[in-house]
């Protein structure tokens, strides 16, 4: 099983906010705008919540002036001191988030209006869940909604039962919130995940602390070929990242069922291959080609627990 690394306490006896709002950042200057503008728009007293931007060692955009011209003192900057990628940098992030809710934003998604009104309303409600979320809109490059996420029946009223979660990724990290105490009882991201290493928490979250997704769309979720996960696809990582996941999955959850996660992932895989071949993006086709062909075997590695 690969261990979480560990989360230590906010240090200090000072009065704490209840939010903080952790936006990681590597370039994306143009949409961070959007990003910080929808928080500040909604965002109570500094001392109610911290808003912090964590940025990556970013090498295309001053992504340390888009905080000042658009935080004008209200918003604080950290960067890294070397490129850490992206999982690692979401650690820095809950490691620096002095509030009670945490809410990772990534720097090219948005939250919509009453988003932290609504979610503060479930957190208290529900002291005893962990993890609290909305429905996201899928969006482009311009801000065009192409989708939404769905529902998930189960959690609306709060469960710990996180199988909704085994076989495909119904939440997005900007329509998600952790207390900061199960990060301090349970750990942070996995290293070892990219593309699923959200996917992973949100479930041991549930699992573990208890979960509440609410149905309605208050966050924004950009989605196009050129973000990580296009970038992944093409190199087949998302499909080696997802067995990763079924690999952890498969030691932790009793429930989680190995022959419907082969299927999955062979059916993700068949459709970037056709998708890749019909765009006549020789590449990216052949990748995914060899990682049909180099895994037809790969159930075993699966329900033995292999974490590559």
């Amino acid at each position: 099983m690969l261990e979480a690394p560990p989360i230590g306490p906010v240090k200090g006896n000072a009065a704490r906010p209840l939010w903080s709002v952790m936006i990681p950042a590597y370039n994306c200057g143009h949409y961070l705008k959007e990003a910080l503008t929808s928080v500040l728009s909604q965002a109570p007293k500094p001392e109610m919540m911290q808003i912090e931007v964590v940025d990556d060692c970013s090498i295309e955009d001053d992504i340390e002036g888009i905080v000042k011209q658009i935080g004008k003192g209200r918003i604080n900057f950290y960067r890294q001191a070397t490129n850490q990628g992206a999982i690692r940098n979401f650690n820095t992030c809950i490691e620096r988030a002095r509030g009670h809710l945490v809410h990772i934003l990534h720097a090219d998604d948005s939250v919509l209006p009453d988003f932290y009104k609504h979610l503060q309303n479930h957190a208290g409600a529900n002291p005893l869940l962990s993890l609290f979320a909305v429905r996201a809109f899928f969006v482009d490059q311009t801000g065009a909604v192409k989708s939404a996420s769905p529902r998930i029946p189960e959690l609306e009223s709060g469960s710990h039962c996180a199988s909704s979660l085994y076989y495909s990724n119904p939440l997005r990290t900007p329509a998600v919130v952790l207390r900061r105490s199960f990060y301090e009882q349970h750990g942070g991201f996995l290293p070892r995940l990219v593309h699923t290493a959200d996917c992973e928490m949100w479930s041991r979250a549930i699992a573990l602390g208890g979960g509440l997704v609410s149905p309605e769309i208050l966050a924004c979720y950009r989605s196009f070929p050129d973000n990580d996960t296009g970038r992944l696809a093409r190199t087949a990582e998302n499909l080696r990242d997802l067995q990763r996941f079924n690999a952890v999955l498969a030691q932790r959850a009793p429930d989680f069922d190995p022959h419907r996660a082969r299927k999955s992932v062979k059916t993700i895989a068949v459709k970037q291959t056709r998708y890749f071949r019909a765009s006549n993006d020789r590449s990216a086709y052949e990748a995914n080609r060899r990682f049909l062909n180099e895994n037809s075997c790969w159930y075993w590695r699966i329900i033995n627990g292999w974490v590559h």
